[in-house]
């Protein structure tokens, strides 16, 4: 699981059947540091995402097989949608 943020919608004028009813958004992974990843991706989302969003994605595959059957094509989706991120303190040096 990782944090990525939406960044656009994705269109097809065909798709699996399992994945009636289910949008596509196009997300770039956030790295710890809050840098953006090398690439964006396709993830699937029934949640509501909306563009800017910060979300976790699952690539377990479980939730996706759970929800749209044991054939669906999909494992990169939506688990949640993030109100905020709060970074852990940095240890100072020398203070426990």
């Amino acid at each position: 699981m990782f944090l990525a943020r939406i960044v656009g919608t994705a269109v097809s004028a065909t798709k699996h059947p399992s994945l009636e009813g289910c949008r596509f958004l196009v997300a770039e992974r956030l790295e710890v540091d809050g840098s953006v990843g090398a690439e964006p991706m396709v993830i699937v989302d029934w949640l509501g995402a909306g563009n800017g969003s910060t979300v976790m994605v699952s690539t377990d595959g479980g939730i996706t097989r759970e929800r749209l059957g044991n054939n669906t094509p999909a494992r990169n989706v939506v688990a949640g949608i993030v109100d905020s991120v709060y970074p852990a303190q940095e240890r100072v040096r020398g203070k426990a």
